[in-house]
């Protein structure tokens, strides 16, 4: 079983920026892609950003605002966020794909942390 654990989602002003962090725990043999996700109220979840086979994919809302960034020693995926709009405040949840030490192959999600913006 694996675990991710989010930190650093923050009540923020606009323009502000603000930087989230993942830590994955557990029998993780291989992580094949760490990504963040967000939903808003009454929104569907999306797709933020993920790094995958050595690339990265941003969606187009986010794009030179926000950076993806990895650590697979460590087993964490940080965010780094700048330039924050209102538009973006919504829960931020971590996405780890991988294989466990026995072979099997995961998908973990983190419990969510609250992104607000807003003056």
């Amino acid at each position: 079983q694996v675990q991710l654990v989010e930190s650093g989602g923050d009540l923020v002003q606009p323009g502000g920026s603000l930087r989230l962090s993942c830590v994955a725990s557990g029998s993780i043999s291989v992580i094949a892609a760490m990504g963040w996700y967000r939903q808003a109220p009454g929104k569907q979840r999306e797709l933020v950003a993920v790094s995958s086979s050595g690339s990265i994919n941003y969606s187009d809302s986010v794009k030179g605002r926000f950076t993806i960034s990895r650590d697979n020693a460590k087993n964490t995926v940080d965010l780094q966020m700048h330039m924050l709009k209102s538009e973006d405040t919504a829960v931020y949840y971590c996405n780890i794909i991988g294989r466990l030490g026995d072979g099997r192959s995961f998908i973990s999600w983190g419990q969510g942390t609250q992104v607000t913006v807003s003056s």
